[in-house]
């Protein structure tokens, strides 16, 4: 069946897309549990983007004024206090959406190994998430894990896969120029003496076609197949979405 539109709903039905992305990486995990090699493990990962303060626990963790002696006399000790800052500005912290499935080798503990990266709206949004986003897949893919990006998000004309590779000081031709906001893509570095090789496998996705497979590389041996059109369709019908 064909991926749809989960952003713009006929008769301005609400967006589903948290139903879809909320499920999809549990039920791909699910896909990877029964098609990884023995010694590696598949678990989905979840991250609404938000910090709070516990000001309960916060409240509690006070230790009373005893004149920094803890109530057995003596010299009271002046509170620190920093210099005044160079630069203080208002803005959000860096805490980003996450809908992802992870893959671990567990021949030695838990070691990540690949990441499957659902993109959200949030992640698209403003210029400050997109930079995130991208740094985070940046960043795994420089301790070697295999990155993929799943972005079926409508609601945004971004495409952060274009974006990682401008960071990486590389083009891929095949998005289009501009490039197509909605992709999947697998990315990995291997070792090719004398140098490292960036290697993609990426494919644009269209609204009412069916969805791709993409390769996930776990070593240099080991590999599977993400089937993203049969985790999209049993997504769908384990939580009864029908448009």
């Amino acid at each position: 069946m064909p991926l749809r539109d989960h952003f713009h709903r006929p008769n301005n039905r609400r967006p589903n897309w948290d139903r879809v992305h909320g499920g999809w990486p549990m039920v791909l995990a699910q896909q990877l549990t029964r098609t990884l090699p023995p010694g590696y493990s598949a678990a989905p990962l979840i991250h609404v983007g938000t910090i709070e303060v516990d000001v309960g626990v916060a409240e509690s963790d006070i230790t009373p004024d005893t004149g920094g002696t803890g109530g057995r006399g003596g010299t009271a000790t002046l509170p620190w206090s920093p210099p005044t800052p160079s630069l203080s500005i208002d803005t959000d912290p860096p805490d980003v959406d996450e809908y992802a499935t992870r893959v671990y080798e567990t021949a030695d503990g838990e070691r990540l190994v690949a990441s499957v990266e659902f993109v959200s709206p949030a992640n698209k949004d403003r210029p400050e998430r997109r930079r995130q986003f991208v740094a985070k897949c940046a960043g795994l893919l420089q301790q070697g894990v295999c990155v993929s990006i799943v972005d079926v998000v409508t609601a945004h004309h971004f495409n952060l896969y274009a974006d990682l590779l401008d960071f990486l000081g590389h083009v891929d031709p095949s998005m289009g120029a501009p490039a197509h906001p909605i992709y999947a893509v697998t990315l990995r570095y291997r070792e090719a003496a004398p140098r490292w090789r960036l290697d993609t496998w990426a494919h644009v996705l269209q609204v009412g076609r069916p969805l791709p497979s993409l390769p996930l590389t776990l070593n240099d041996r080991d590999g599977t197949l993400l089937e993203l059109e049969a985790t999209y369709e049993e997504t769908r019908r384990t939580l009864n979405i029908t448009d």
